[in-house]
């Protein structure tokens, strides 16, 4: 049996607000991941006010989830940040609110510049949406253009290193 291994929530800084992941953002999903072999997985309960259909997931969230799995599937598993370059969405059945979600991502395909991961949103262990994300994996000075400034502190090793 493989071991789970949490994923610090702080990699990308105590003061970072991301809307998924990030631990200060108080309207945020403050999302939590572990890698366990070569996937990546995220354990959460969603409730009232993140509705699509009474009851039911808004559908734009579930692919945020999905965007958001992926791309921490990179940081777990290469220790890299790419950029969402495409997302492939498919949505298979409801997913229910107040019950238990399971986010799941594993990388399919890898090049030195593109790598796409196929990240799926379970329910009572049916998948509901899967996904299939292409990831752009910028250098530092592409990640500053972008940036349109300096990296974050820290945040040099998740694009090869120098600044």
């Amino acid at each position: 049996m493989e071991e789970s291994v949490p994923l610090d929530r702080y990699t990308f800084g105590r003061d970072q607000h991301c809307f998924g992941c990030g631990p200060n953002n108080d309207i945020g999903l403050q999302l939590r991941f572990e890698r366990k072999g070569e996937s990546v997985f995220s354990h959460f309960t969603l409730g009232r006010g993140y509705d699509g259909p009474p009851g039911i997931l808004h559908g734009g969230l579930q692919a945020m989830v999905l965007d958001e799995i992926a791309g921490w599937t990179l940081v777990g598993l290469r220790g890299r940040v790419g950029l969402t370059s495409s997302m492939n969405v498919r949505y298979l059945r409801s997913m229910r609110l107040g019950e238990e979600l399971v986010a799941e991502g594993h990388i399919e395909q890898e090049t030195d510049t593109l790598i796409t991961i196929k990240a799926t949103l379970s329910q009572n262990g049916r998948v509901g949406c899967l996904a299939r994300i292409a990831y752009m994996m910028p250098d530092c000075e592409k990640m500053k253009e972008v940036l349109q400034g300096p990296l974050p502190e820290g945040w040099e090793r998740f694009f090869g290193g120098g600044s």
